[in-house]
């Protein structure tokens, strides 16, 4: 299969790019908004920051999420990269489905909770304890997510591990 080589790679790269610094900063604007909730003085307004954090997540984190995991995929794809030649590829594929996976699996569950006793609640959710736990557990599960995706930005620039060593075909030894 022939490389993307020029051009073509830039735009491809710079997609990544952009869609990763989506991502990264959904992910700090919702642990924000998320301690935002903890000082809200009405119900209404509690509901409509936990909607805001749900809304958030449905409509730009797991998008960017998405099309970071698609984008890189057509990276190694269709550049010199490769999917196994590079063990900085090796660590950003394995983390970035690990926090995918965090964020649908656990991180998303508790904001959706967190939201559907708000709204049932209002402000009396902020003496409910299954509100609390969901709101904490969101907030902690967030500021990883976004510590891990800084790490995964870090990967991407300083390619710290280099390449894997080749091993020689059964021809040549």
């Amino acid at each position: 299969m022939a490389k993307l080589t020029g051009k073509a790679k830039l735009w491809l790269v710079s997609s990544h790019v952009v869609i990763a610094a989506v991502w990264f900063g959904t992910a700090l604007a919702m642990v924000a908004i998320a301690l935002y909730s903890n000082q809200t003085a009405s119900g209404d307004a509690l509901y409509t920051v936990r909607s805001l954090l749900a809304y958030l997540n449905d409509y730009l984190l797991m998008p960017a999420a998405t099309l970071s995991i698609l984008s890189g995929t057509a990276l190694c794809a269709l550049t010199v990269w490769g999917f196994f030649k590079h063990y900085w590829v090796i660590a950003k594929w394995v983390g970035t489905v690990t926090v995918i996976t965090a964020i649908s699996g656990w991180v998303g569950p508790w904001v959706y909770a967190a939201t559907d006793i708000a709204d049932a609640e209002r402000l009396n959710a902020l003496q409910n304890p299954l509100f609390l736990f969901d709101q904490k557990a969101a907030l902690i599960g967030g500021g990883l997510e976004a510590i891990a995706l800084l790490g995964l930005i870090l990967i991407s620039f300083l390619k710290p591990w280099g390449r894997r060593p080749v091993k020689a075909s059964p021809k040549e030894r």
